[in-house]
């Protein structure tokens, strides 16, 4: 398939998922991992079951704004109602939740899905399965275009110039918008800079044993070089703040060279 074609083909499919709301939340419904009734919802991406199991919803993360509104986004969700969960794995994380993507009894909608599409979550990188990552991608598009939600908050996507705005959020899961004004190799590391102050200013690092994976998706990182890229993920510092890429669903190309 050439190029273009190929380009072409990944634009079908995404116009494809921003339509099919409820078919591309099939793209997550994996193995079914039991089901429940929900009792309390902690917070924005938790809540308890009535057999005493804590869940976390795989596959999205918190927006960073008021946890209540989090918290009630939930609430009328799935506040009360029987659940079904999924998975690939249901071992517990270091906190003890489940995670899973969960569907309210009845419905088609994953609860996944629909925070996304309200605006009140963020799509997550932690999703390996290719179709399910997309599909969240997708309803994530929905609300970000639609400016619902977070989405009002033009600030929510951090400029990657504004270096002291992306530290203030150290460990947390932000989106970082900018561009790449160059790239360069340090030992097993690639930078993507987006300032010429290599040890202040933002960037996003790309091991080499991960960096196959972006080149066989046709993002080699010499070719974001002038690109202005949009990039997702939690946020560290080394000097200035870095994000790491370790999938390549955390960045988004948004213009040619």
């Amino acid at each position: 398939m050439t190029d273009p074609a190929r380009r072409h083909g990944c634009i079908v499919a995404a116009l494809l998922l921003l339509s099919t709301g409820a078919r591309a939340d099939a793209d997550c419904a994996f193995e079914p991992q039991g089901e429940g009734r929900v009792v309390a919802v902690i917070d924005g991406r938790s809540f308890r079951l009535d057999d005493g199991r804590e869940i976390r919803l795989a596959g999205i993360e918190r927006t960073g704004t008021d946890a209540a509104r989090g918290r009630a986004a939930l609430s009328a969700i799935i506040g009360g109602r029987d659940v079904t969960l999924h998975g690939e794995d249901d071992a517990p994380d270091r906190y003890g939740r489940q995670p899973a993507f969960v569907f309210a009894t009845g419905s088609e909608t994953s609860v996944q899905g629909e925070m996304l599409r309200r605006g009140e979550a963020l799509a997550s990188v932690d999703v390996t399965d290719r179709d399910c990552a997309a599909a969240l991608a997708a309803a994530e598009g929905v609300a970000r275009q639609a400016k619902k939600g977070v989405w009002a908050d033009p600030a929510v996507i951090k400029n990657a110039e504004s270096a002291g705005d992306i530290l203030a959020g150290m460990g947390r899961f932000l989106v970082v918008e900018g561009r790449v004004m160059s790239v360069r190799q340090v030992g097993a590391t690639t930078y993507l800079n987006f300032g010429r102050n290599w040890t202040q200013d933002f960037a996003a690092t790309i091991s080499r044993r991960t960096m196959p994976a972006f080149e066989s998706a046709g993002i080699g990182a010499k070719s974001l070089e002038n690109r202005r890229i949009r990039v997702r993920g939690y946020i560290w510092s080394r000097g200035g703040p870095r994000i790491e890429l370790l999938r390549v669903g955390q960045v988004e190309v948004l213009s040619v060279k």
